[in-house]
């Protein structure tokens, strides 16, 4: 799933491609794609590009006060492309979701592997609009996101797994499962350590953590095209994917945890003091 560096990335790319272009057409392949009636995805067309920003996961392009705004799930994607074909995009069972067509003939394709249907477009007058953006938390890569604001989090987070806030979108914007890893890795904290029960010292150790995985991330993808910014994002992972492997800071073996519709990845001498979570949701956890 694409996270806040490659989707902030992503916005970089596009920006510099889309700003001051005008929407010739945008065309919807997979109907399920589309959330929203009103503005129609037509009203886009005619429009120039005026800004392309970054809500969390969300990736949104201003046209004029129209706003084509996408969260791209689990599976899904951007295609670059120099070079649209003339050819309508046409409904089927390919990855196609959606195309977008500038005034040069370059634009880009919105396009969802495997079968399950998640990728999600919104046209609207207001970011704020759309449901998941309305209901974000702070971003932590932001100058204002700092120990007030992450103590503020982990106090209402009370006994709850340090893993599972992390990826709250309600709680903090951006991070998903893979960073989530890498943060805590970084941090050398168990993944079901309690949120409340960190120490002064263990809160700057997890802002820093926080900030430099993010800020690092977000560096290694700067400039690279769309096509390569999924092998840098694994090539980066110090333990999030890698489990069997050894750790690159103490040279462990990398556990994992699985459940029924995702893993985690984490280094026990690292992390949980040398011992290995139970690989089952309902087992006694580590602290």
């Amino acid at each position: 799933m694409p996270e806040m560096p490659e989707v902030e990335s992503l916005r970089e790319f596009l920006e510099g491609r889309c700003v001051g272009r005008v929407v010739a057409r945008a065309e919807l392949a997979a109907f399920s794609a589309l959330k929203t009636f009103d503005p129609p995805l037509s009203a886009l067309h005619g429009l120039e590009v005026t800004a392309v920003r970054r809500f969390g996961k969300f990736l949104a392009l201003d046209a004029d006060g129209v706003w084509l705004v996408v969260h791209l799930a689990r599976a899904g994607w951007l295609r670059w492309r120099e070079q649209i074909p003339p050819t309508p995009a046409r409904p089927g069972k390919g990855p196609l979701a959606l195309r977008v067509v500038l005034d040069d003939d370059s634009g880009f394709d919105l396009t969802e592997a495997g079968t399950q249907r998640k990728l999600a477009v919104y046209v609207v007058t207001s970011p704020d609009q759309v449901p998941g953006i309305a209901t974000l938390g702070p971003d932590p890569t932001s100058e204002e996101f700092g120990r007030p604001q992450l103590d503020e989090i982990l106090t209402a987070a009370g006994r709850a797994q340090l893993k599972g806030v992390l990826r709250d979108q309600r709680v903090l914007a951006g991070i998903g499962n893979a960073y989530s890893d890498e943060i805590l890795h970084a941090a050398r904290m168990s993944p079901f350590k309690a949120a409340s029960s960190l120490d002064d010292a263990e809160r700057d150790t997890l802002l820093a953590a926080i900030k430099g995985e993010l800020a690092e991330a977000i560096e290694r993808s700067r400039g690279r095209p769309a096509a390569e910014l999924k092998d840098q994002k694994r090539a980066g992972m110090a333990v999030h994917g890698r489990a069997g492997q050894p750790c690159p800071v103490c040279g462990d073996t990398v556990a994992e945890v699985s459940f029924a519709d995702s893993s985690l990845q984490y280094c026990p001498t690292c992390q949980t003091a040398g011992k290995k979570l139970a690989d089952r949701r309902m087992s006694r956890l580590l602290k």
